[in-house]
């Protein structure tokens, strides 16, 4: 799917001022500018990362509430269990309360639910084996905030909830002794965008506050807190939240973190995933390869284990769970192809992938783990949302599904709202939704999702488009440039690697397709002379297009420094390509 091109207008005044005023680099400046940072101020605030930037926790809606009666459940030895989701968002923010409430004397366990039996968020089954267990008090993590039942169900069985989430919040709150969230209704918090994790983080070092009875917490808390922020910045990035204000400072220092002190699981999972000593840790690191391996573990069902290796102390039991949940991402990575096979083929043959506003695909033991993972590649690929269904082979119960909304403005949640009467169960934010249907409701369900996301492309006039921030030649790579750019860092959603056009480009060796089922691409380009290689993830289907042109093509990329065998250089990730028109043509 060729997406819209915009560039960004080159404002040389904004920027030669913004230059003046900051002694910035004139790369950072213009790609400040392109961003709508014109000012020193703005600037500075923009790429600041200090952790006193971020804002005191218990201004954090509920914290206080929720920091009184937790810090008397562990005066009193109540038992906690800590509730957590089962993706890295959940796993990473368990693992953080977990680790706390254990260095504060709590008597805490954790219970994370099996996607696949369980299904998502707080459960009724779970809550009343908990309470039979003996346990006295459940804090959510990435959870509960539309868990009503479950509240009241809570309530019945004498069990205090403490609930800390950050997803769409209904009409109703829970009935729960606590609620920590960014949003929370009657309250402004001026951050929103905080992952689980990272409201996780914030209750945490609010409990370290109030066990110390000051701000400056105990050199234990304090080192207990310095290293939860790499949990936090996995969480971060994984959920895929922007990556500005106190999400920009978790991540950048918690990376700094991973880099220098990680945890014997992580450690261990970096060992696997070949994070080696020498390379520089950043967002792709942790995007590409810690995520997903955590994200295995709870995709098939085994996100307990994935707690298990964040919280393990070193030694052998650290380095056999890193070990297996490799494993299980190989094995994910390989149903994962079979499920993108399916839905591609249904889609292309079945649908309209050009026209339809959206695409919803079902089909019989698509495994669940991986639906979502699939709908975000589909959304990316067609331009559009996707939602992907998985049925029950015996055709009794409920199909599962998951949904992304890809490139586009479309709120995923609104439209899911939209449709709400043909659905036994969703939940989720713009971006990414869940949902259990009838499967006699499917058909009914696509016609009116379709048309609700049609509502909002005719309310917004969206269409899907790739912003590019500037004109650069490939001449104009230097590892000093890439270098600067980078200090833009840490990269995401909400502040993407900057993304620049190179105009007249020619291959100098036919493209080739790589890596595992051969979906990405790698090519060598050059333009005037400068040849550099290139990089398409998940784009192997454009090799043969590629080589069959013969003339030259606009690219459209982000740099980035390789660093391998202890060399760095400078190669290009190709965002999109098309053949060279005329210039006014771009955008």
């Amino acid at each position: 799917m060729k997406r819209k091109w915009r560039i960004v207008p080159h404002d040389s005044a904004r920027v030669e001022q913004l230059i003046r005023g900051s002694k910035l680099p004139p790369v950072v400046a213009q790609l400040l500018v392109s961003r709508g940072v014109y000012d020193a101020a703005a600037a500075d605030s923009f790429l600041s990362t200090k952790l006193t930037g971020l804002r005191d926790p218990a201004l954090l809606p509920g914290v206080p509430e929720a920091t009184e009666i937790v810090a008397q459940a562990i005066a009193d030895k109540t038992s906690i269990v800590i509730y957590g989701d089962y993706d890295c968002d959940g796993m990473t923010g368990t693992a953080i309360l977990y680790n706390g409430l254990k260095l504060l004397g709590a008597d805490v366990s954790y219970h994370i639910p099996n996607r696949l039996e369980d299904g998502y968020g707080l459960n009724p089954e779970a809550i009343t084996k908990l309470a039979n267990r003996g346990k006295q008090m459940i804090i959510s993590v990435d959870c509960g905030i539309t868990s009503i039942a479950c509240a009241e169900l809570c309530r019945e069985l004498g069990v205090s909830l403490v609930i800390t989430d950050h997803h769409t919040i209904d009409e109703s709150l829970p009935d729960a002794d606590a609620i920590v969230h960014p949003r929370l209704p009657g309250t402004t918090y001026p951050f929103g965008e905080l992952c689980g994790a990272g409201v996780a983080f914030k209750l945490a070092w609010a409990l370290c506050q109030k066990i110390c009875g000051a701000k400056k917490v105990t050199e234990p808390m304090r080192r207990f807190l310095m290293q939860s922020l790499s949990l936090a910045a996995i969480g971060t990035v994984a959920d895929v939240v922007p990556l500005v204000d106190e999400n920009r400072i978790l991540v950048s220092h918690g990376l700094r973190m991973l880099a220098a002190e990680p945890s014997p699981g992580l450690a261990e999972l970096m060992k696997v995933a070949k994070l080696t000593e020498n390379m520089t840790l950043n967002t792709e690191s942790i995007a590409f390869s810690l995520a997903p391996r955590l994200n295995a573990a709870g995709r098939l069902g085994q996100a307990q284990l994935g707690v298990e290796l964040l919280t393990a102390p070193a030694g052998e039991r650290a380095q056999s769970l890193a070990e297996y949940i490799d494993e299980l991402n190989k094995n994910r990575d390989s149903l994962q192809r079979s499920v993108m096979l399916a839905a591609q083929k249904q889609a292309k043959e079945q649908f309209d992938t050009e026209n339809d506003p959206a695409l919803v695909l079902a089909g019989v033991g698509w495994h669940q783990g991986v639906i979502g993972v699939v709908a975000g590649r589909l959304s990316d690929k067609y331009g559009k949302p996707v939602i992907i269904l998985s049925m029950d082979a015996s055709g009794k119960g409920d199909a599962v599904g998951s949904g992304r909304a890809g490139p586009t403005t479309i709120n995923l949640y609104d439209a899911m709202s939209e449709c709400s009467d043909r659905l036994s169960r969703f939940g989720g934010h713009r971006a990414a939704a869940g949902l259990s249907i009838d499967e006699r409701q499917i058909d009914a369900f696509r016609e009116e999702f379709c048309e609700a996301v049609s509502q909002q492309i005719a309310d917004s006039d969206a269409e899907p488009e790739i912003i590019i921030d500037a004109e650069a030649s490939f001449g104009q790579l230097s590892l000093n440039t890439v270098k600067q750019i980078e200090t833009m860092e840490p990269f995401g959603e909400g502040n993407p690697r900057p993304v620049l056009l190179c105009q007249d480009v020619m291959l100098a060796e036919p493209a080739r397709r790589m890596g595992s089922g051969d979906r990405h691409l790698t090519v060598r380009l050059d333009q005037g002379g400068k040849v550099v290689r290139g990089v398409a993830f998940g784009e192997g289907d454009w090799c043969e297009e590629l080589n069959d042109h013969s003339g030259p093509i606009q690219v459209a990329y982000r740099p980035v420094i390789n660093e391998f065998g202890g060399y760095r250089r400078v190669e290009v990730h190709i965002v999109d390509w098309r053949p060279s028109l005329a210039r006014q043509t771009v955008g």
